[in-house]
């Protein structure tokens, strides 16, 4: 498998788990309970998922915000 068939597989995994847990949960939930549901959903389908992970800024090549965003992070 290249790499590129491995990262389309890991992104409609996601996508796919995105999709899940807004069908069964509905709109107007704080973003904190998809985020939980949605770490729950990849890791069933195989994935590693790690919640609020630091990932830095970089603007202009200037990594000065380097804990400027927490997200959802996901791979096999």
């Amino acid at each position: 498998m290249t790499e590129k068939e491995r990262s389309n597989r890991i992104t409609e995994s996601i996508i796919g788990a995105a999709i899940e847990v807004h069908r069964a949960l509905g709109p107007g939930l704080l973003e904190s309970a998809y985020e939980a549901c949605l770490a729950f959903e990849l890791v069933e389908r195989g994935l590693k998922a790690e919640q609020q992970k630091p990932l830095p800024v970089v603007y202009r090549e200037v990594n000065s915000f380097p804990d400027s965003l927490r997200s959802l992070r996901a791979q096999r």
